[in-house]
């Protein structure tokens, strides 16, 4: 039984996964059964490509290339996040995008998209890497999601109002093509998450735009009138990104352990996707207890994995 788990980002919470990479290594007993990491996913900021959560940040050629080559062998894929939904075709020739592609174009990294045009970009010119078809697609329909099964993808990513709804997810045909995401914050069946999306594609782009004209200076989406028709004050101010694990609990869409391996996995699935690329250390360290540890073992692992970001610098204990 495998139960393959995809983890969020490379980039801000690198120390985290990677130290969580090691620890799966090296106490193997910890992990509940048949519990893998099958990819760290995110992206490298102020790429323009990036979807799904906005990132700041500057990331330079040799952090890349480390991150790159830190989870490569240890036999672990990138997955880039490049699902940006308002793409046009001047966007396609980034400098900053296509560089990440040909570092890290080996075989073994992934791209997860929702554009097109960046899709037919990459199929095209970087026919190495496997393709992801993104959640921020929403579809929600049935027969369109079993469309999309049957599609050229590695790997297609439901969206999570269809997590519960069993009766659907039980005719796919092919669950070890699906991914699953187990634990959503946004609110189910939330009418504002594709407008959210193409918010949150806008205002990667204007990042990168301002950090060319002027990186010294503070940095406000709602304040760029080449934007303006993105703004929407109410998506800005949404506060479900930043829910706690026991907030989420709550929520229709929520998928328990317990579900996953009592539920889907005798169903046939065996991809699972943890998001919280923009959650706060300690938050998301909650996630990876509650998901991969074994109940009765997750202080001690809590203790395990806090001790090693302590002694890498990634904890600070001094004040």
């Amino acid at each position: 039984m495998k139960v393959r788990f995809h983890l969020p980002d490379f980039s801000k919470h690198f120390g985290l996964n990677f130290v969580f990479v090691l620890m799966k290594e090296k106490c193997p007993h910890l992990f509940r059964e048949g519990t893998e990491i099958a990819s760290v996913y995110g992206t490298f900021p102020p790429a323009i490509w990036n979807g799904g959560r906005f990132q700041y940040g500057k990331c330079d050629k040799d952090f890349i290339k480390h991150v790159i080559r830190s989870f490569n062998n240890r036999g672990i894929p990138l997955r880039f996040t490049f699902t940006n939904p308002i793409l046009e075709k001047k966007h396609l020739h980034d400098d900053f995008c296509n560089m990440i592609m040909h570092y890290a174009d080996n075989g073994m990294n992934e791209v997860i998209i929702a554009s097109p045009i960046l899709e037919e970009y990459i199929r095209k010119n970087y026919p190495n890497y496997k393709i992801t078809s993104s959640t921020c697609k929403r579809i929600t329909e049935p027969e369109k999601l079993y469309e999309e099964l049957t599609k050229d993808y590695n790997i297609v990513v439901i969206d999570y109002d269809l997590n519960n709804k069993f009766e659907i997810l039980e005719k796919i045909p092919n669950k070890e093509k699906c991914e699953i995401l187990v634990n959503a914050c946004c609110n189910p069946e939330c009418k504002m998450r594709s407008e959210h999306y193409r918010n949150i594609g806008a205002e990667q782009l204007a990042y990168a735009e301002h950090l060319k004209k002027s990186p010294d200076k503070n940095f406000d989406f709602s304040k760029i009138p080449k934007y303006e028709k993105y703004v929407n004050h109410e998506i800005i101010n949404c506060n479900c990104m930043n829910r706690s694990l026991f907030e989420i609990k709550n929520l229709a869409t929520h998928i328990t352990p317990d579900d996953i391996w009592e539920k889907y996995v005798p169903m046939g699935f065996s991809q699972f996707k943890i998001e919280g690329r923009t959650l706060e250390l300690f938050n998301l360290i909650e996630h990876y207890m509650y998901y991969m540890i074994k109940p009765e073992l997750r202080d001690e692992a809590r203790l395990l994995l806090n001790c090693q970001l302590v002694k890498q610098g990634i904890i600070q204990t001094k004040f």
